[in-house]
């Protein structure tokens, strides 16, 4: 394959139905000069192979054979391609016109910024920020990632209250660009996160060596969300809880650490009794099941921030809220990114 510019790639896993529907605006809105745009596939059972053959000739195809999850499968696939950008691309996002040139520009402008993100607003109501990433994303001193527009699970609709180009702390999964000899420099994603959370561990990796996150209003781009594994499941929860932990293990400064896992922890257990309380038995189990995974995970997240220890500079960025976004949105009642006061 020759190298490009910059290369789409949407990691696909049994998504047959999603292909015809979003790729068509990916094809038709993607098309600067020296641009690739590449499906890899993550050991699909279904049609999706054929699909791509017979309806989508102008996309490569990249088999990985086996589903290797998100974050293994993506460092699969983009070990194998050569360009300046890499565009992480979920499979359910349709794309808008002329969203390529802008996040592009940024990055061509300025060395320190390491990836763009674009404002991402719902597929279903495109007014509607979407859950995951909205119009950037931050972290709370906890750990508990938010966005502007999004915080917890109440999003907000888009009347342009956040169309400053600024810096964030982490670029949503669903739609992010980053250079590419800086995503391998980094690590590429953490493969034991499987799914969840590991961009937001890249990026703070990213950060901790220096570069910039950047959100980029001029280009929007619409999720559907929940595409591969719908929201609020049990292994989603189990996910979620215990790639947090993780994160926040592997990235923290040393005299921030066991402190705030303290605390975080507590907020889990009574996240885990609060979802006892309503019935959601399963929900509860995943909080048990992730802490316990931590557990046991602890000698291989030793070893990760030891040799993280050798190329990262660890420090509490501006763009972590020194607050707590649960307690400003349970006995505060602020529930919108501009309330924060951050």
């Amino acid at each position: 394959m020759s190298k490009a510019k910059t290369a789409i790639v949407i990691l696909n896993w049994n998504g047959e139905k999603l292909l015809p529907q979003f790729l068509p605006s990916v094809i038709e809105h993607s098309r600067l000069p020296n641009t690739r745009i590449i499906v890899a596939d993550n050991g699909s059972t279904d049609a999706s192979i054929q699909i791509l053959s017979e309806k989508f000739p102008e996309v490569e195809i990249l088999d990985l054979k086996q589903n290797h999850g998100f974050a293994k499968g993506y460092n699969e696939a983009l070990r194998q391609i050569d360009a300046d950008y890499y565009v992480i691309l979920n499979s359910d996002v349709e794309l808008s016109e002329g969203w390529l040139h802008p996040v592009i520009n940024l990055l061509d402008s300025d060395e320190t910024i390491g990836a763009v993100q674009p404002k991402i607003l719902s597929y279903h109501e495109k007014n509607t920020f979407e859950y995951a990433g909205a119009a950037g994303g931050f972290i709370d001193r906890y750990g508990f990632p938010f966005c502007r527009g999004r915080i917890l699970n109440i999003t907000e609709n888009d009347e342009g209250q956040y169309d400053q180009s600024i810096d964030i702390f982490w670029g949503s999964g669903a739609c992010l660009i980053i250079r590419a000899e800086l995503f391998h420099r980094a690590g590429g994603f953490d493969a034991d996160f499987w799914a969840h959370m590991e961009e937001i561990d890249l990026c703070w990796r990213i950060r901790n060596m220096g570069y910039r996150m950047v959100f980029c209003p001029e280009s929007r781009v619409y999720h559907l969300g929940g595409g591969s594994l719908p929201y609020n499941t049990p292994r989603k929860l189990y996910l979620n809880f215990r790639n947090n932990l993780s994160l926040l293990y592997k990235n923290l400064p040393s005299e921030k650490l066991f402190g705030t896992l303290f605390f975080r922890m507590v907020f889990d257990g009574i996240a885990a009794f609060r979802l006892l309380l309503e019935g959601n038995v399963r929900g509860f189990f995943s909080v048990v099941k992730a802490h316990l995974s931590f557990y046991r995970n602890l000698p291989s997240l030793q070893k990760k921030r030891k040799v993280q220890n050798s190329f990262l500079t660890r420090k509490m960025h501006p763009e972590m809220f020194r607050g707590s976004v649960i307690l400003n949105f349970y006995l505060k009642g602020k529930k919108r990114f501009s309330e924060l006061g951050f």
